[in-house]
């Protein structure tokens, strides 16, 4: 006899559902799709014992008559697909024709569904995979599903459920992503009789999006327009990068209106973000895909939940360059909102105003304390205090830095006594001073802005460097004495192999015989600092980045940031006035000045009702 037996129905439905049903949240994904596939505009979940005793889904499509009622709960009978060829070009969130029965095996279910011009509608009674009876019942137009008892017929799965707040999570995470995908459909979802999410009907995307992450700050608009041939589009929105994470804040990925888990979109979203994220924070927010159904395959996993992209490096090159763009447009911005001129002070001053305005000089608290001044000479005479740290570091002239100050008048420090009005003229941005001999204190409009002085250079360095990276031209601070350095047969192998790339950033190195090298040049931005570290630590970064020929842009990036790191200024570094305004119009002059290359934020400002509020004066 042969031991070979085809699975009864029922047992395959019970193995059906152990794929499409996992949870509670599972019962309530595949229920809501069926209601937005067929049309409805408004859907409630009621949910009791976390899922587990009672999931009701009601929804005011377009119903089913008693016909499809019965078909429905038969495995595979589906009304979205009619031929093969359909399989490739899924435009549904549902096509198996599996959940129904799957779930209908695992519990008791109610189906009870109204077409708009039906008189009366159809009730359906399934007790675990059975159906119990079938007859005419009164009910609004759309459809009813009442799924009793999940598992109750398999306690052993039943114990795998997690906690109550578990589960309820998992139902309310289905109801937000599909309320982001369809912002126009209306979401309401009740536990255990209490109203937890409700989301109206006819909002846009932006509106659904502060929504549901509960997020009143500034969000970062993602829009692409279509590639051509594959009507690839892109939109959405995104948290800033060093928001305080909101509740529920991740990143929400929706293809086609599904709801979806991908680590490429993902990687690529990370990867438009290089040098605002923090190490160990997640990009958060929504992110809707738009392409030919064509061109993806949604039926590679059993909850329809990954899917697998026919041009995925198409794609993931979209998604990159949008939020790119995007963070560059938020830069500009953010450039606009914090150096330009408020409306109403005046033009900036042009030379000759500038030279009058400061022909007798202009007095600066003294940073050594003790009420002492420091008198700004007027242009024509030196300005160059004596060699600190930051000037150093800052690069010489015509190499991407400069050895003469701002021009005066073009950033300008608050006299005791004067006004806004009064100190800015070139820039809306007024610097009070420093703080902790960390922070830079400035004032814009009605706001307290707070720039990290650090973290504000560190920026600047690793622009500097990077471009000139790119460029080929970063460039050289010769030494008067060269700087002879052992290194060890591995680090040697390392830099003749990679002895372009070790040019290219700046260095220039010969072999003096045996282990010694000799460091005859350093890159100028970095010449503060020890030749001899300098060369270590790029062929530490070489090194790690697997002795390739072409060093790959992530591990030459964080050499960078590292080497633009130990050369800015420092937290300690007392600055002189004439030091702070320089590094601000470095800021401003800047490709990227809002985050350091780790990611960490430069600057934040608090506004002056915020202000007042901590003084209880509002």
């Amino acid at each position: 006899m042969s031991r070979i037996r085809i699975l009864s129905e029922h047992l395959a439905n019970q193995i059906a559902a152990g794929e499409v049903v996992e949870r509670p949240a599972s019962v309530v994904k595949e229920l809501v799709e069926n209601s937005l596939d067929a049309g409805a505009t408004r859907i409630t979940v009621q949910v009791e014992g976390a899922g587990a005793r009672l999931v009701r889904v009601m929804d005011n499509g377009e119903g089913m008559d008693a016909d499809d009622v019965l078909l429905c709960i038969e495995r595979h009978a589906t009304s979205k697909l009619h031929e093969e060829g359909q399989l490739e070009a899924i435009a549904t969130l549902g096509f198996r024709g599996e959940a129904i029965p799957s779930i209908g095996s695992v519990s008791r279910m109610t189906i009870l569904s109204r077409q708009k011009d039906a008189a009366m509608g159809t009730r359906a009674e399934i007790r675990y995979g059975t159906l119990q009876r079938v007859h005419e019942d009164g009910c609004g137009r759309g459809t009813v599903i009442e799924v009793r008892n999940l598992f109750g017929n398999m306690p052993a799965r039943k114990k795998f459920l997690k906690s109550a707040r578990t589960e309820v999570y998992h139902i309310e995470e289905v109801l937000r992503n599909q309320a982001l995908a369809r912002p126009e459909t209306g979401f309401s979802l009740q536990v255990d009789g209490r109203q937890v999410l409700d989301h109206p009907a006819g909002s846009d995307l932006e509106q659904r999006t502060r929504d549901v992450f509960r997020y009143r700050d500034t969000l970062l608009p993602l829009a692409g327009a279509p590639e051509p041939g594959d009507g690839l589009h892109m939109d959405g929105f995104l948290l800033l990068p060093d928001a305080v994470p909101a509740s529920g804040a991740r990143l929400r990925i929706l293809v086609n209106g599904r709801p979806v888990q991908d680590r490429m979109i993902r990687h690529a979203v990370v990867d438009g973000m290089q040098g605002f994220l923090m190490k160990g924070r997640q990009p958060a927010g929504v992110l809707r895909l738009t392409l030919e159904p064509g061109q993806v395959d949604v039926n590679v996993h059993p909850a329809k939940r990954e899917i697998r992209f026919r041009r995925s490096g198409q794609v993931h090159a979209f998604v990159r360059a949008m939020v790119a763009d995007s963070i560059a447009a938020h830069q500009e911005t953010l450039r606009s909102e914090l150096f330009a001129v408020p409306a109403g002070r005046g033009e900036p001053p042009g030379p000759e105003t500038g030279r009058a305005a400061t022909a007798a000089g202009t007095a600066y608290p003294s940073s050594s304390g003790g009420g002492r001044q420091t008198t700004v000479p007027p242009p024509g005479q030196d300005t160059r205090p004596p060699v600190s740290r930051f000037r150093e570091a800052a690069g010489p002239a015509g190499a991407g830095g400069r050895d003469d100050f701002p021009e005066p008048g073009l950033l300008r420090v608050a006299e005791p006594g004067a006004t806004s009005a009064d100190v800015t003229r070139g820039s809306g941005l007024v610097l009070i001073g420093q703080l902790f001999e960390l922070y830079l204190l400035c004032e814009k409009d009605n706001h307290l802005v707070v720039i990290d002085q650090h973290a504000a250079h560190e920026r600047i360095l690793y622009g500097r460097l990077r471009q000139g990276y790119l460029q080929r031209s970063v460039p050289r601070q010769g030494l008067l004495f060269p700087v002879s350095v052992e290194l060890g047969p591995e680090q040697a192998r390392t830099l003749e192999q990679n002895l372009e790339e070790v040019r290219a950033l700046g260095l220039e190195v010969e072999h003096f015989g045996g282990s010694t090298w000799l460091v005859k040049a350093v890159p100028a931005p970095l010449r503060s600092l020890d030749a001899g570290d300098i060369l270590l630590e790029v062929l530490e970064g070489l090194r790690s980045a697997g002795g390739r020929d072409r060093v790959v842009a992530p591990a030459m990036d964080s050499l960078l940031a590292s080497m633009a790191c130990k050369a800015a200024v420092k937290a300690g570094n007392r600055l002189q006035p004439e030091e702070m305004l320089r590094l601000l119009q470095e800021m401003e002059e800047s490709e990227v000045f809002s985050h350091c290359p780790h990611g960490r934020p430069v600057i934040r400002r608090f506004d002056r009702q915020e202000i007042e509020k901590w003084f209880h004066r509002t």
